[in-house]
């Protein structure tokens, strides 16, 4: 079988299964496992927010990103143009993309129109799946509809099951913790945005009670003053589309905002920063790591707090909001 993903999600989900080998085509952002570096890329993005190689132009600041990709929106065009040769020249059996969400991929109803055009072109028609999961029962749901689209059933199941058991362990270690702190996640800084589908799920799994945003749900634009309002305990950056250095320095250029100085968690020293790319902003097998990361975070006492390489407290590095400790 020859499969072109166009999410990176997909494209871990694939690899996941051990069919990294029948990866004909990845989109431009597609970079785990790294060994998919080789694979064809065909995707880009239209408004030049990401390089060829997926990651966002340092150029650009968040609010300018914003603007353009809201721009774009506005005149019902797409954020990511798609390299019809190259996709013509892979020939795919199977193409992963999704509907769920037109800030992340190029659109469905682009790579329908683009296979329709080249289909007959091919030996055989390509089958075209839009993966969209809203929750981590979702995700998990994915996993196992890809393996039953490549016949590999069995192995879906057992990498689910491995999942699933994971988050049993985190939930069996928390049992019964006397306080869940409250937490604001923010999914963008310039302007901020609550977060949303499975990320307060990631929340509430870890030991947490999250505080903005809706579970299931796409993430939503807000206010400074309505993150001021959850009086929120932990505050945690996970700007979509940033690694961790790129969070740590998203928090930094907001830390001109009066809110810290009202907030419980800047003088309970939980102010964080994450891989948000890794392991929060793609609905891949990885959110299961995105929530023991986040119950290190939440309760050290019950679950290894992560290392420096998965989050770093933000208070370190911006000494103007060190209170007194």
């Amino acid at each position: 079988m020859r499969i072109v993903s166009l999410l990176p999600s997909a494209t871990e989900i694939v690899c996941l299964l051990g069919l990294r080998d029948s990866l004909v085509g990845r989109s431009h952002e597609c970079d785990y496992p790294p060994e998919v570096a080789d694979v064809p890329v065909m995707t880009y993005s239209s408004i030049g927010v990401t390089g060829d190689d997926g990651t966002i132009n340092p150029a650009l600041t968040s609010a300018e990103i914003d603007a353009r990709v809201s721009q774009r929106l506005r005149d019902g065009l797409s954020l990511y143009g798609l390299h019809t040769d190259r996709l013509d020249a892979a020939k795919p059996d199977l193409i992963l993309t999704q509907e769920l969400c037109d800030v992340c991929a190029v659109s469905y109803a682009t790579v329908r129109a683009v296979v329709r055009d080249l289909s007959h072109k091919w030996e055989g028609s390509a089958q075209v799946v839009s993966l969209e999961p809203t929750d981590i029962e979702g995700i998990f749901q994915t996993i196992l509809t890809v393996g039953e689209l490549t016949g590999t059933n069995a192995v879906a199941k057992a990498r689910v099951q491995a999942l699933r058991d994971r988050l049993e362990r985190v939930r069996e270690a928390l049992a019964g913790i006397v306080h869940r702190p409250t937490v604001a996640a923010l999914e963008w800084l310039d302007p901020p945005f609550a977060p949303g589908h499975w990320v307060p799920e990631q929340i509430e799994i870890a030991g947490g009670n999250p505080v903005l945003g809706r579970k299931g749900k796409p993430s939503f634009r807000c206010a400074w003053e309505d993150v001021a309002r959850t009086q929120a305990e932990c505050v945690i950056a996970m700007p979509c589309g940033f690694d961790l250095a790129g969070s740590v320095r998203e928090f930094q250029n907001a830390a001109a905002h009066e809110i810290w100085r009202d907030l419980p968690a800047t003088y309970l020293w939980q102010l964080y920063a994450v891989d948000a790319t890794s392991y929060f902003s793609r609905p891949g097998p990885r959110v299961v790591d995105g929530v023991e990361i986040l119950a290190g975070l939440l309760h050290p006492n019950r679950w290894p707090a992560p290392g420096p390489a998965h989050a770093l407290r933000v208070n370190d590095f911006i000494p103007s909001w060190h209170p007194t400790r």
